[in-house]
Formats: structure tokens, sequence, C-alpha cells
């Protein structure tokens, strides 16, 4: 065979090469298919007079949002008015994720319960909110359950301090006093006692076995060092009561019903995903190890919650992780009901007025992806931390 010929067929047969050149034609592929994406959509943006570019960030918005952490009216920009909807979306993830996980953990040990009546109820809450679609439910805490409270008049009080009606629930506004500062100083300095004081207990117990008695002089430091502060210098917060003016309540720390709605609505149909994702844990658990506490004169609530929960966790968080990404992205569903999110503000009201779809959609998409890759980055590495690592 003639030598260039076995070199050219040697290298055609290369499998690296082979590889290479598929990977480089995909490529060219995919950069052919982005290229006339975007060359369509310019096309079909301009012929319809549709802006290309983001100018509109700055515009008058003109239009109000019930609920803002910001300082915000109809004469704040559109990039406010983004800010607005970002800031209500990441509210309802830093309320919603705490409050789904206490009450997963709680049904899903519920689940395990010896107790018939305990664990057929958790069995009974699971099955319903699995099986009922998130937006039904969110329609049900609005319509019906919200909707038809009393009108504020005829507001249901609770010692005539919490208010609730179908405009909102109205809780106390705290109020600084001049204390507040040796009241947090208190409380930062028990914490850094308490963990201190935790820390050398560990150390102690890990050469001597002795224990110490972390829950009495925890609970002491938290609650005894700000109680000596207000002791001395007093209260450290007043609180704004809320008052009826005219034909509504005013003062006070207001919430509005599209916001309890969202929170109940995700909060307990995420838990029930949160709770069977714990029951596996705990069962994954071998059973040796419970019986190994046992037999060491642990008692069976003392064992779940030093043996076979620490162990739990390791399997318990890889999942949660995704429960935790899908009250944001579900959160998204609170357009139907009306609260101010992201979505309902941005990718609804903003790309209606301007007409910046591509823009528009891309932002709201990207902040999304920041958010999750965010929170997944976070869990993983405590995932990482914790898992049991192979000698």
């Amino acid at each position: 065979m003639d030598p260039a010929r076995a070199k050219r067929s040697s290298w055609l047969n290369d499998q690296r090469v082979r590889a290479l050149a598929y990977q480089t034609l995909l490529v060219a592929v995919m950069a052919a298919l982005a290229w006339s994406a975007i060359h369509n959509a310019v096309v079909n943006m301009r012929a319809r007079g549709i802006p290309m570019g983001f100018g509109f960030w700055n515009d008058v918005a003109g239009f109000d949002i019930n609920l803002h952490l910001i300082n915000y009216s109809n004469l704040s920009t559109y990039g406010q008015a983004f800010w607005v909807g970002l800031l209500n979306t990441l509210l309802i993830a830093i309320i919603c994720i705490p409050l789904a996980t206490l009450l997963g953990f709680v049904v899903g040990v519920a689940r395990l319960s010896p107790n018939w009546l305990l664990s057929r109820f958790a069995l009974v809450y699971t099955s319903v909110m699995r099986n009922t679609p998130l937006l039904l439910l969110l329609l049900f805490w609005y319509n019906a359950v919200l909707k038809s409270l009393p009108g504020p008049r005829q507001s249901i009080s609770i010692g005539d301090v919490v208010f609730l009606n179908n405009r909102g629930l109205y809780l106390p506004m705290p109020v600084a006093r001049d204390s507040a500062a040796w009241f947090w100083g208190a409380v930062a300095a028990a914490a850094a006692l308490a963990i201190g004081f935790r820390v050398w207990a560990r150390r102690r117990q890990d050469r001597t076995a002795a224990l110490a008695p972390t829950g009495i002089v925890t609970a002491a430091l938290i609650l005894g060092l700000p109680a000596l502060v207000i002791a001395v210098a007093g209260a450290p917060f007043g609180f704004d009561i809320a008052r009826l003016s005219g034909f509504n309540l005013k003062g006070g720390l207001p919430v509005i019903p599209e916001m309890a709605a969202l929170v109940f609505g995700l909060v307990t149909f995420t838990a029930a995903f949160i709770a069977e994702t714990v029951r596996a844990g705990v069962l994954a658990v071998p059973a040796g190890q419970s019986e190994a506490s046992g037999a060491l004169g642990l008692h069976r609530g003392l064992s779940m919650r030093l043996v076979v929960i620490p162990q739990a966790m390791r399997l318990v968080t890889p999942p949660l992780t995704s429960q935790y990404l899908n009250i944001i992205k579900n959160s998204s569903l609170a357009v139907f009901i009306g609260y101010p999110d992201l979505v309902q503000i941005f990718a609804g009201t903003v790309l209606n007025q301007t007409q910046a779809a591509v823009q528009v959609m891309a932002i709201t998409m990207g902040v999304y992806l920041a958010i999750s890759l965010t929170v997944a980055t976070a869990l993983n590495a405590f995932n990482a931390r914790y898992a049991l690592r192979g000698r």
C-alpha cells in the first residue's frame, strides 16, 4: 500500500480524530441554528417596531405595586419595578423554605410514629397534598379561604392586637426604641457564648465522655442576657397596632391576602414531598442503628435525634435541594392570584407595556437560573461537607 494512503487511512480510523470532527460539526450546526434564530428575531422585531435594546429600563413605569420592600411609586422606573418583583420573589422563598422544611420534617417523622392515629393523619395529609395540583391549592387558599373572611369592620380579632379580614392579616409592627442596640448586642453576645460553650463541651466529651448540660446553658444564655438588658434598660421595642380608620385598618404590619395564600399553598404542598423524602431517608438508615442506640439506653426520641436523623440527612439533602428549587420556581404561579412577584410585575406588566418580549424574558429566565444555581451550589456544598468519605 502506498505510504501516504496508509497514513491517511490510519488518520481517518483514529477514534480521537473522528470524535473531534463530530464535535466540531455539532458545534457548527448549533451555532448556525442559533444565528438563524437570532437573525429571524431581529428581522421580525424591526418589522413590528418592537424595541431591541434595554432603553426601557429607565422609563417611567406608570403603575402601582401593592407590596414593595423598597421605595416605589407609579413614577418609578421599570428598573425599580424589576427590583421590587425580585425582592418579592426572594421574600416568598425566604419565608417558605424554612416553614416547608419544618412542617415536612414533622410530618415525615409522624409517618413513622408508632401512634396509629398520628401516622394515619400524616399519611392522609401527604396523599392529599401530593395529588392536588399546586395551582388548584393556591386558588383554594385565595378564593375559598381568604376571600370568604369578613370585611375590615367585622375583622377577626385576637386580643385586639392581631386582625384578620378579607384584605389581609394585620400584625403588630415592631418599633425600635433607644435600648434596641443594647438588646441586639446582648443577643449577639449570648449566641457567641452559647456556641463557644457547645464547642468546649463537645471537645471535653470527646476526651472524657462526660456530658455537659449544653441545652440548659444555651437556653439560660439566650434568654437570660437579653432579659437582663430589658430589666435594666427597658423594653427595646414598642408595637404599632392596626386600628380601624374609615373603611379599612391602618397601621401595623399588613400581610396582603395574595401573599398569605401563596405562602400557605407553597408550604403545605412542598412539605408533603419533603415529608416523603424524610421518611425515605430515615427508613434507609439500617435498623441496627436504632437497636444499638436502644441497647445503650437511649429512648426513641433521643435515638432519632442523635443517631438516626444525622445519618438520614446525608440521604435527604440531595432530593431536598430539588424541593427548595421547586419552591422558588413554583412561586411564579403567584401570577394567578395576583401576588406581585417577578413574573407578575416584570414578565407580565412590564412586558405588556414595553413589548420588549425578548429582553424581558431573557432577564427573567436569567434571574431564576441565577437563584436556582445559587441555592443548588449552597446545598451541594453542605452535602459535600457531611457526606461519607471513603478511605
